[in-house]
């Protein structure tokens, strides 16, 4: 490994301050584009960002790098619906179209994206990226500029994560989903296509918290990387169809997380999360993971 990484990267790992986004960009430009180079490189982050190597302990990190770093990440339903619009095929076909959040246009080349008329209230993102996304309201501008550089970015070079990496770059443009622009966000963890646990992200766009809960909404008083929420929420009036609809879409996976939306009446899915976080996931407090996993694969 000295070879191919610089001393004062070595230092900055093993130093009790985080890897900095330098360094990091560093690691991915210097590993091999390999199996070899994308467990090296997770097992670096890993080690730097939890302050541990990683286990064979039934912990929630855990358990994600071991589904990054093994031929599982390339199973094909696993690569399938990392694709955004791929998945809604999945989703109609285990559930029907009504889950789906409606596809208003895929486009595939700068040609298609310059010509296209975007409405004047929609959600655009790529479908072969994670974290990106535009809303338009009230026909604000759009900066076409930075919507075509998604086409030429691959999140395998951004993340070492292999299932995005035969990806190929499209965008996909939705309706704003409930005419809200700052919804709650409710990722349900499934194990053996049992949901365990609910991560709830409030206030997106500004503020954000989290909530935990388990299946009976109790709340678990922990959060994960953002500050825990004090707010009092209420179940969703549909919370049961909600874990239906996880328990469906998770039955062909080991441990997946179903991303929902719901105004308490629809239900729709806007993604299946092979690996939450990266499985770099920090709890507040540390000691949290514990008391999730056991209660997610327990």
């Amino acid at each position: 490994m000295e070879q191919i990484i610089a001393p004062d990267v070595l230092e900055a790992l093993f130093s009790p301050k985080q890897i900095s986004s330098m360094h990091a960009d560093f690691l991915r430009r210097a590993l091999p584009r390999d199996a070899h180079g994308d467990w090296l490189y997770a097992t670096i982050l890993f080690a730097n960002k939890l302050r541990r190597m990683p286990s064979e302990r039934m912990l929630f990190n855990d358990q994600i790098y071991r589904i990054r770093t093994t031929s599982e990440i390339l199973d094909p339903l696993r690569v399938f619906v990392t694709d955004k619009e791929f998945m809604k095929i999945y989703v109609k076909a285990m559930l029907g179209e009504a889950f789906t959040v409606p596809t208003l246009r895929v486009l595939h080349s700068r040609e298609e994206l310059r010509s296209f008329e975007f409405p004047e209230a929609c959600c655009i993102k790529p479908t072969h990226l994670s974290g990106h996304v535009v809303l338009r309201r009230d026909a604000m501008p759009l900066d076409l500029g930075e919507i075509e550089q998604w086409l030429d970015m691959n999140h395998y070079d951004l993340t070492r994560e292999v299932n995005y990496k035969n990806l190929k770059p499209k965008i996909i443009v939705e309706p704003i989903i409930f005419g809200d622009t700052n919804i709650m966000d409710y990722k349900i963890f499934c194990f053996r296509g049992e949901p365990k646990l609910i991560q709830l992200d409030l206030d997106r766009r500004g503020e954000h918290t989290r909530k935990i809960f388990d299946t009976t909404w109790r709340d678990q008083g922990y959060s994960t990387r953002y500050p825990r929420s004090d707010a009092a929420v209420a179940p969703p009036a549909n919370l049961e169809r909600m874990l239906h609809v996880a328990r469906v879409l998770s039955a062909g996976f080991s441990f997946v997380s179903v991303d929902l939306y719901s105004d308490g009446e629809a239900c729709l899915v806007g993604e299946i999360t092979n690996c939450p976080g990266g499985g770099l996931m920090r709890f507040i407090p540390p000691e949290a993971e514990e008391t999730a996993s056991s209660l997610i694969f327990g």
